[in-house]
């Protein structure tokens, strides 16, 4: 068996045809869809990138635990595990958070990899004395020209070097893809992992793709929105999300490039295809930009997952009902190669889903210091906290770095020694006050999440989850969901009574 992963970053489930999305022209994930499997209710597990990342190598929720941060020593890997029982495994990827701090273990996990350039503020092209006046004229005030924000800034530097298409790093992971099935697609037993950083902000695009999405818009480069209220009027929102629509496209077309290669060279017969995402994106729903700092609404937790399973070619072009997770993805790949899966794996495989059964009753997703979300398909509950600062929540690890550097030092003050959870496999842990006045997680200011409060909604009467509901009945059955799942993955105790759930109550 061989298999390919594409995991695109960022990618709205409603941008697609296949999910019934109209604003963006989705030719080749539409034809997938009628080749291989789709999930409809597949929903992201612990966010964002990072996190969703740790879920995916080790097949378990990791946000009540720890935030953005490497894998850590006691963690299972799924590419590590396919590698050592003898299938090669191969990286194709421009997520350059990969290469930074607190995500520096995931790729050493593969046989071979390879890192493509360029994306963002990846610190890449060296210019100490770039153009400023020349940026500030190119980029909106709006979103670039802040002094205090160098990432951007290294990203204007970095875009001066990207000119032709063939020079996005998008396109460049696609021409390396179609180089190792050239030189390996005769080879059996190996697994590529292809991750795309597109279509992440910034919503960068060759301008062939631009324009058929052009706007009235006629200012500077806009295409990059804070994590923030919708300040935008809306000629200049219409623009944000056209160029979203543009890199969508691009990732359209260059996925349809990998479908081309499967038919020319018949790979359906033999080879696995896996086209998924880590979240979704808020392109303005809600009044709000990006994913970080609301409830994980539909745009951000509901994601899209299409399969092709040659054993299952037969049912192309269904449609799986049941509910699945980021976390399902490393018991799958284990799966399709037959090897077994580590008892700390908490996610099931889709195989069976594919075969008609059933998924599980209810699945749990959030982010670490932030609201958890729980559905059963029919209802969606987000669950804040009573005090978002409360001090009793710890963070767990024996790697203490965060996004892009290490803990400071007035956390490194607060730590103790922790006793093993039933996944670290007898190792001991340390514990960090994670809401300490040294550091809060993104938007624990009072005035981003501290903004919204409990809510439950109605999947089909409100599928854009704009009018809560009030049903204690519905809450008290989801409230109790949430604590199960909780501990079947041994979250600490107080997180518990961080989140304000009685587990008393539950018994």
């Amino acid at each position: 068996m061989r298999a390919i992963f594409v995991l695109f970053d960022s990618l709205n489930r409603t941008a697609l045809g296949c999910y019934g999305g109209e604003q963006v022209a989705t030719p080749n994930f539409d034809r997938f869809a009628r080749r291989a499997m789709t999930f409809d209710k597949h929903y992201a597990g612990s966010l964002p990138c990072i996190p969703a990342r740790r879920d995916i190598h080790t097949g378990r929720l990791n946000f009540m635990h720890r935030s953005w941060g490497p894998l850590e020593p006691f963690d299972n890997s799924m590419p590590e595990i396919l590698k050592s029982s003898g299938v090669y495994t191969h990286l194709i990827s421009d997520h350059f958070h990969y290469f930074e701090d607190g995500g520096a273990t995931y790729h050493s996990r593969y046989r071979t990899w390879e890192f493509v350039r360029g994306q963002e503020y990846d610190p890449w092209i060296a210019m100490i004395e770039p153009p400023i006046e020349r940026f500030k004229e190119m980029y909106s005030d709006r979103h670039y020209n802040v002094p205090t924000e160098p990432k951007r800034r290294q990203h204007q530097i970095n875009r001066e070097k990207i000119a032709l298409e063939e020079e996005f790093p998008g396109p460049q992971c696609f021409e390396r893809t179609f180089r190792f099935l050239d030189d390996n697609r005769r080879a059996d037993n190996w697994m590529l992992h292809l991750e795309c950083f597109d279509p992440h902000e910034p919503f960068h695009a060759p301008d062939r793709y631009k324009d058929a999405y052009r706007t009235a818009y006629n200012g500077p480069i806009l295409d990059w929105p804070k994590y923030a209220p919708v300040r935008e009027n809306a000629t200049e929102i219409a623009e944000i999300r056209a160029n979203y629509a543009a890199l969508v496209a691009m990732c359209d077309a260059y996925f349809g490039k990998l479908l081309d290669y499967f038919d020319e060279h018949d790979l359906w017969k033999d080879t696995c295809l896996i086209l998924t995402t880590d979240h979704g994106f808020l392109l303005s729903e809600h009044d709000w930009w990006g994913k970080n700092l609301t409830p994980y609404y539909e745009e951000i937790s509901h994601i899209p997952l299409i399969m092709h399973h040659p054993r299952f070619a037969d049912r192309a072009g269904a449609r799986i009902a049941g509910l699945t997770q980021t976390t399902d993805l490393m018991p799958t790949l284990l799966d399709i190669f037959d090897r077994p899966c580590p008892p700390e794996v908490t996610g099931r495989s889709l195989l069976p889903l594919m075969a008609g059964a059933p998924g599980p009753d209810a699945i749990i997703f959030g982010m670490f210091g932030g609201p958890i979300g729980v559905t059963d398909g029919e209802y969606s509950y987000f669950r804040y906290p009573e005090n978002l600062f409360d001090e009793r929540l710890g963070e767990y690890t024996l790697m203490p770095t965060h996004m892009t550097g290490f803990f400071n030092g007035d956390e490194m003050k607060t730590a103790a020694l922790a006793e093993p959870f039933d996944f670290t496999k007898g190792q001991k842990l340390l514990r960090y006050d994670a809401l300490n006045e040294a550091r809060r997680p993104p938007g624990l200011d009072g005035t981003k999440f501290g903004a919204f409060k409990s809510a439950i909604y109605h999947n089909a009467s409100d599928p854009n989850q704009l009018n809560p509901i009030h049903d204690p009945a519905v809450e008290a059955r989801l409230r109790q969901t949430a604590i199960r799942i909780l501990r079947e993955h041994d979250a600490p105790p107080e997180y518990f009574g961080w989140m304000s759930l009685d587990t008393a109550a539950a018994e």
